[in-house]
């Protein structure tokens, strides 16, 4: 699995983000019983970036605190049989799928994290499984679809022993 990792802001988080962003990465992968090697592009921006990001691909005028670009266009969340290794998805040089960007706004991380009562930490792997999970078909446009998000993500984070009560930033 390679993680393609990029700072367009300060990042004042106090753990070792890069390792916690391929933890959460490759548990969502195992979880999600994905059949390839993976590539994921994480870029860690701020509240102006992200505001701008968020409306011109989602039309939406104020920040957000993530954004997921797939690449895949799915049958199914979580189907991958239409994947095959001659698919354009897979990078020519490493032979991995290439799933999509996660896009992070580091100050949203913050505020959340203070806001929910967890650790930074815990909002940082949140953000990452849930983007993992839109990069592999999920979406939460309905109730169903939000509660089985929520029950997937919280597995990854559970594997992890990354839970809601960690005071760990």
């Amino acid at each position: 699995m390679t993680l393609l990792l990029e700072e367009e802001t300060e990042v004042t988080l106090s753990f070792d983000y890069a390792s916690v962003a391929k933890a959460v990465i490759a548990e969502a992968l195992k979880q999600e019983d994905f059949p390839y090697e993976a590539e994921v592009s994480l870029t860690l921006t701020g509240l102006d970036e992200i505001h701008e990001m968020n409306r011109e691909f989602r039309e939406i005028d104020r920040p957000t605190d993530v954004l997921s670009f797939p690449q895949i266009d799915y049958p199914a969340p979580g189907d991958f049989s239409e994947l095959t290794d001659e698919s354009d998805v897979f990078n020519p040089d490493t032979g991995e799928c290439m799933l999509g960007d996660i896009v992070l706004c580091i100050p949203k991380v913050l505020e959340q994290a203070k806001e929910y009562g967890h650790s930074n930490k815990r909002e940082f792997a949140f953000l990452i499984a849930h983007s993992m999970l839109h990069l592999m078909g999920y979406d939460h446009m309905d109730e169903a679809e939000r509660l089985d998000m929520e029950a997937r993500q919280e597995k990854i984070l559970q594997a992890l022993h990354i839970d809601r009560d960690s005071k760990e930033d």
